[in-house]
This record gives C-alpha cells, sequence and structure tokens, in this order.
C-alpha cells in the first residue's frame, strides 16, 4: 500500500488528570495533533480543579480541539452550575475556551455540535428526548446561550489575528 502524502492525518488523544498529557502513540507520526475534550461534562463541572490544568504536548506540530461541549435543551434555564441549563453550557464553554487558549500552538478548535439533532441513543425524557442537546442551536434555530459565547470567542480571535 502506497503512502498518502498529499493531505494531512491526525488522531484524538484525551484529557488525564491535573495536567493533560497528549501522548497517543501515533502523534509523532500525524501532521495535526488533535483531541477530544469533554472536560466539566462527562466529568467534574466547571469549577473543578481541571480549569487549571497545564498542557504538555511533547510535539512542534499545530493543535487542534476537534470536539468539546455540553448538553442544553433551549429554553431551559437555571443557575450556571445547574447541568442541563442554558447558563451551564455557556459558563463550561466559557472556562474550556480559557484552558484551551493556554494551549502552545492551538490552531483551532471545533465545538460538538453546532446544531441539536436526532438521536435514537439519547432517551433522557424531558432532557433529551431522542435528541444530542450539545448544539449551540436547537434543532428550531434558537440560538443558546453558548452560541454567543462562541461568537464571542471567534470575534475575539478575528481582531488578534487579522
Amino acid at each position: 500500500m502506497a503512502m498518502e502524502i498529499t493531505r494531512s492525518d491526525n488522531t484524538a488523544d484525551s484529557e488525564n488528570g491535573k495536567t493533560i498529557h497528549l501522548s497517543d502513540n501515533l502523534n509523532e507520526y500525524v501532521d495535526i495533533i488533535s483531541f477530544n475534550s469533554y472536560m466539566g461534562w462527562y466529568w467534574g463541572n466547571t469549577s473543578g480543579e481541571w480549569m487549571n490544568a497545564n498542557w504538555h504536548i511533547p510535539y512542534n506540530k499545530p493543535v487542534i480541539v476537534s470536539e468539546f461541549g455540553g448538553s442544553a435543551p433551549a429554553g431551559k434555564h437555571g443557575d450556571k452550575s445547574e447541568r442541563w441549563t442554558e447558563e451551564f453550557q455557556a459558563e463550561l464553554y466559557r472556562c474550556n475556551l480559557a484552558l484551551f487558549d493556554r494551549i502552545d500552538g492551538l490552531a483551532g478548535l471545533s465545538p460538538w455540535i453546532l446544531v441539536d439533532f436526532l438521536s435514537p441513543r439519547r432517551q433522557n425524557f424531558g432532557l433529551q428526548d431522542f435528541f444530542n442537546r450539545k448544539g449551540l442551536v436547537s434543532s428550531w434555530g434558537e440560538k443558546k446561550q453558548a452560541f454567543f459565547v462562541m461568537q464571542q470567542y471567534y470575534r475575539k480571535k478575528e481582531a488578534q489575528f487579522p
């Protein structure tokens, strides 16, 4: 089999502990280092120690956060510490973006996901109702608070890197 040399290769790794190590065995062979991060959603919260984590990325390569986020049904409101609310989702985005901004070589990131979508495996009644609710926008086109957090972040980056 011939090696494909016309496109970039990458692999995803995940975080572990107070220092985040990107240590996948393939990282030395790929062109881009990437990882998915659900800190504060699948484990921890928005006031956890992970918010002050350090990054250890022993490669001189661009880094892309390939997925991050948390769920909130559009219109569900509460305290920013209450999971499944737009306020929690927005705070989760703020915390993750601050953490990602400390990555040397950060070349991009991708929230998971832009728009909520049907997902038969998401059966948490009253919260998911067969939808993946991690979107920045509801499946009916309603922009959630996290949408505006990302909009502000991208505008800041645009001004920083004209």
